[in-house]
């Protein structure tokens, strides 16, 4: 009896043993499945977090690969010069209207340049396309704090190229006007800072030429336009262009009889970059002797532009010039240079381009109209 307890005993021992080693592999089965369940949620949620995140950075994935491209800039085509053909050119004024086309021109003929410009009435915007390059560097300089570029061109032996005008001529008792001719200027008039600026500049150059041998060329730039004219800068072809594109009047001073001569923009670069390689120290007339009437003028630009703005007629600004034009057979004989550009050709490219500056200003609810020309003192329209 006692041994049969016994067998009972162990026989429930071992009973015991099964019942609890099936528990703890039942237990460890429904851990382990609750475990891959989990584990399953946690994949799929992972998953479903990952897409969400990569829906949110793409876009500013998309903004970095934009940066990344506007940061690896593409310039316009240089050509390649050797060290002992390469200049280093430094331009006063670069930024401005034709200083930053220059500024073009001898960047792309493989230079290196320099532009120091206070921004004034030029804009950065003029040059920006460069910035970043290896030959391209830009200084924000007023020279009211003198660069003395005259002692720079002595010290490294440098050319000297002065912008003069043909406002050096005032109103001119000779016609067409060349480059043997004095002037004709009042001295005391409302032009007098410029005319007379521009005179003592030349005179200046020469004195500096004679005393220290500093190589100088001057050239007398006749009326030019273009892209890059500052729109409230007040001058004719920007002040009829403004207006008939904002169905404003076109407003010529006086009977509209007095002449003048547009060259474009690029024709004066071009006899700019000639003037400055040459071995010519007197000056030299840059400009189309093709004349028109103001008048002509302002109805040629009315016409182009397809305004239906009229023409108004003001009284004639003191000592405004009656006739100009020049005499450019120094130019065509000595640089080989005369102006190639049909009038009507850049008047279109410039009409496109201050069709789209006043986009631009309009988006920013800011509209600039033409300066009026002032009688008594500054600088008249027709120039």
């Amino acid at each position: 009896m006692m041994r049969m307890s016994w067998m009972i005993t162990v026989i429930n021992r071992r009973m015991m043993k099964i019942l609890i080693a099936l528990a703890l592999i039942a237990y460890i089965a429904s851990v382990w499945g609750t475990y891959a369940n989990m584990r399953s949620i946690q994949e799929h949620g992972e998953m479903k977090v990952e897409q969400r995140i990569d829906e949110a950075v793409a876009p500013l994935r998309e903004k970095i690969r934009e940066l990344e491209l506007s940061f690896t800039q593409k310039y316009p085509p240089v050509k390649f010069l050797s060290e002992k053909d390469r200049k280093r050119i430094l331009i006063t004024g670069g930024a401005g209207f034709v200083g930053s086309h220059l500024t073009d021109k001898l960047m792309m003929d493989g230079h290196e340049v320099t532009v120091v410009d206070n921004f004034f009435t030029g804009r950065k915007r003029n040059v920006e396309h460069w910035i970043g390059h290896e030959n391209f560097e830009l200084i924000n300089h007023d020279v009211v704090e003198p660069l003395y570029i005259e002692g720079l061109a002595k010290r490294v032996g440098a050319r000297l190229l002065l912008a003069s005008t043909s406002e050096v001529y005032g109103d001119p008792e000779v016609h067409p006007q060349n480059e043997e001719y004095w002037g004709h200027v009042n001295p005391i008039g409302p032009r007098a800072c410029y005319d007379e600026g521009k005179r003592v500049a030349e005179t200046m150059c020469y004195a500096y030429m004679k005393q220290e041998g500093v190589e100088v060329r001057v050239a007398r730039i006749f009326n030019t336009f273009g892209s890059r004219m500052h729109m409230n800068d007040g001058r004719v072809v920007s002040n009829f262009i403004l207006q008939a594109l904002q169905g404003e009047p076109l407003t010529v001073y006086g009977s509209g009889s007095q002449t003048r001569a547009f060259q474009y923009v690029s024709d004066l670069v071009n006899g700019l970059v000639s003037l400055m390689n040459s071995n010519i120290s007197s000056p030299v007339n840059l400009g189309n002797p093709e004349e028109h009437t103001i008048l002509e003028f302002a109805q040629l630009i009315k016409s182009l532009v397809v305004s239906r703005s009229h023409i108004q007629f003001l009284p004639e600004a003191q000592d405004d010039p009656q006739r100009r034009r020049p005499d450019i057979r120094k130019a065509k004989m000595l640089l080989g240079w005369e102006p190639v550009v049909p009038l009507e050709e850049g008047l279109n490219k410039t009409i496109q381009y201050f069709s789209r500056e006043l986009e631009h200003q309009a988006n920013n609810q800011y509209i600039p109209k033409p300066k009026a020309a002032r009688m008594k003192k500054g600088r008249p329209r027709h120039n």
